[in-house]
Formats: C-alpha cells, structure tokens, sequence
C-alpha cells in the first residue's frame, strides 16, 4: 500500500512538472516564409508642397506656370539586398506608376523571404530586352499607350500638361524614352538604408519610403517656353529623364 501510494505522489509530481514546463514553452517566431514588403514614392513639389495634377503650379527652376493633366514612368527589376550580401529579386517586376491614380504610388513586392534587408535597388524604365521582345501583357501592355510601335520601344516617362509659357499652343508634352546607344534614358537606383536593416517576419507591414521631385525634369534643359514637346529619343530626353531620376532619395522603412 505505502508503495503504491509512493508511485501515485511520483507520479502527480512528474504531471506537475510537465505542465509547469509546458506553460512556459514561448512561442516563436517563424524562420522561413515569405511576405509583402511595399515601395512607396512619395512626389513633391517646391520640397515642401505635394505634387498634385490638375493643379496650377510655378517651377521654382523657371518660373513657368504648369498643370500636368498626365504624370507616369516605369519602375522595374526591383530587389532586396540580405544582410548577408545577396539579393532577393522580385519576378516579372515591371511597373507602370500612374500619378492619376495617387501622387504617394505604390508597389507590392510579393514573396519577399524572411530576413534582415538592408538596400533597395530597381530601374526607372524598362530594360533592353523588353523593349524588343514585342508585343506584352500587364503594365507593359501596348494599351496603356507608354509604347512608340514605330519604334519599337517604351515611353519611360511621360509628362503632359497646360502651361501659358508653353512654346506650342499652350500645351507641354514629353514623351521620354530610349533603351539604347548614348540617348539611353534607363537607369538603375540603389539605396542603403542609412545603418537600418528592414525586417521581414510575417507581419505584413514592411514599407521602404522613397521620394521623387518632379520639377526636376527641367533642372538643366530650362523654360517650357524654349522647347515644350519631346516625342523621340535624343540628348534633351535623356538630359530630362536623368534629372528627374536623381532625385530618387531614400527616406525611411516602416516594419
């Protein structure tokens, strides 16, 4: 009897323990998976004001009056840079950015690996080889008229508008594009992180912050009243599109 009273209190002792041990298992947090991590590019105007269409605003550069009724570009072949040195790529990331549609657009990068990054890098354009590989779907679709078919070749950016300083009746258009040669506008951007790594985990909320001045384009090539139409590849295209593509900053990640 004493012996099997014995074993019953070992017992309880032994069921105890396992629960106690049980209870403060913690829980952890997955190490492979993958989530959405999303670019946002957010555009200003003067540094200080909101870059808005259909809206009249002064270049601080020129002095001229503008209303943009279209503001678009291509951003592709985004990635991610891991704190181990390699790089994660986005598949088929071709992305047209409509300010229509918002002047803070955004982009999903979907499938994004668990782990630390630490850069962004992407191309404002559209690369060579999809410049020649005909006819495509998605933002790359002849439809969405960002493709010059007598050229065979994308519209990188497009900027169109009203401005009473125009040279042409009133109206600016700028069609900038050129894959090749020395009026190539495509450009490839990196940015660190300033020291900061962005964690990837599952959570969902990852962002990378950049920013984008629009009254750049006319930063070196001067007034609307001088020239305001471009519809081919050639020196002012380029001269535009590289202005406004250097003012891509970093600004900071949310997690």
């Amino acid at each position: 009897m004493k012996n099997t009273f014995k074993l019953g209190v070992t017992a309880l002792v032994l069921t105890i323990a396992v629960a106690c041990k049980k209870d403060k298992i913690e829980p952890t947090t997955p190490t492979t998976g993958t989530d959405v991590v999303t670019l946002k590019i957010e555009h200003s105007w003067q540094d200080s004001l909101e870059f808005a269409l259909n809206t009249d605003l002064v270049n601080p550069l020129t002095g001229d009056s503008l209303n943009f009724t279209t503001f678009k570009y291509y951003i592709s072949n985004i990635r991610l840079k891991k704190d181990d040195g390699t790089w994660w790529t986005q598949p088929n990331s071709y992305f047209l950015l409509d300010l229509a549609n918002g002047t803070t657009p955004s982009v999903q990068l979907t499938g994004v690996p668990y782990g630390e990054y630490t850069d962004v890098q992407y191309v404002l354009g559209v690369d060579s080889t999809r410049n020649v590989s005909g006819a495509q779907d998605g933002d790359l679709s002849p439809s969405l008229g960002m493709f010059w078919s007598w050229n065979s070749g994308y519209i990188m950016l497009k900027a169109e508008g009203i401005s009473p300083d125009a040279s042409m009746g009133g109206s600016f258009a700028f069609h900038l594009g050129g894959f090749s040669g020395s009026n190539n506008v495509v450009t490839t951007k990196s940015h660190n992180f300033v020291g900061n790594s962005l964690s990837v985990t599952g959570n969902g909320h990852c962002q990378i912050h950049l920013s984008a001045a629009p009254q750049t384009l006319w930063q070196t090539v001067g007034s609307v009243s001088m020239n305001s139409m471009i519809h081919m590849p050639g020196s002012d295209a380029k001269t535009m599109a590289d202005d406004f593509y250097g003012s891509f900053e970093f600004e900071h990640i949310h997690e």
